[in-house]
């Protein structure tokens, strides 16, 4: 009797002027064994210089981005290249190293190659974290619930997210979902919408003192607003659908 094939499973780093960080975090995710696919988001000298380095070690892919185009950019060339490199699903992991690498297996263990479940990571955070960024983040949870009538989205900002590679594709192919930060909430909210699987995982995340943002005050928050504007729109245009959907989920 034959059983459904394995998964094969990379992981997926976008990484943009993290020189300092990014070798920490690449030597913590090898110990899960798989291939890494390190992304390039136009990157200033110092750290295209770390990554050629990095891309010397056997099973670390490097896709190189010319310029920087944002982290949705740089995800979307990931996922390209672990489509090219025939992986059937890709682990996004932050290039800072908040993310605690021994939270990540139960998110690919006995994973076959036919799962299409959307896994994104929830945090679950130590005293590290800025108040302000935590209580910020409820802004856009609130937001994405009322976008899907549903609380099936836990947390869509956290930068740990296993995407299925074929699916996923196909849905950005359509559907952009943006260059930069709004990525991260808009693909799972049009998952959410064609009606694919979603399971939330939690990961503790620890901010590093030395670590860098690349938030943009006032870029970042218009891309932002823009994209939740454009997802109450679909929400309305989707409403009989989702409210459907909401009542079986409750009876």
């Amino acid at each position: 009797m034959s059983s459904d094939p394995p998964a094969r499973i990379g992981v997926l780093v976008p990484v943009y002027n993290h020189a300092e960080a990014i070798t920490r975090t690449l030597a913590r995710l090898q110990r899960l064994g798989l291939p890494v696919i390190l992304v390039d988001d136009g990157s200033d000298l110092a750290c295209a210089a770390v990554l050629d380095g990095l891309a010397r070690q056997d099973g670390v892919e490097l896709v190189r981005l010319p310029r920087n185009r944002g982290k949705g950019a740089a995800v979307r060339a990931g996922l390209k290249r672990a489509a090219e490199l025939e992986l059937t699903h890709a682990l996004q992991v932050d290039a800072d190293g908040q993310h605690e690498v021994d939270d990540l297996p139960p998110f690919v263990t006995g994973l076959k190659a036919d799962d299409e479940t959307l896994r994104i990571g929830y945090p679950r955070f130590d005293d590290s974290v800025p108040r302000h960024r935590y209580y910020s983040r409820y802004i856009t949870h609130a937001l994405v619930w009322l976008a899907t009538l549903s609380f099936a989205l836990r947390d869509t900002m956290c930068g740990v997210k296993l995407y299925p590679v074929a699916a996923v594709n196909r849905l950005v192919a359509r559907h952009p979902c943006g260059d930069r930060m709004e990525f991260d909430s808009e693909l799972p909210v049009r998952w959410y919408w064609q009606g694919g699987r979603v399971e939330n995982l939690p990961v503790r995340v620890h901010y590093p003192l030395d670590g860098v943002s690349h938030y943009a005050l006032w870029r970042d928050n218009l891309l932002l607003a823009s994209m939740h504007l454009r997802l109450l729109i679909g929400m309305f245009k989707r409403l009989p659908i989702l409210v459907g959907r909401r009542q079986e989920t409750l009876s």
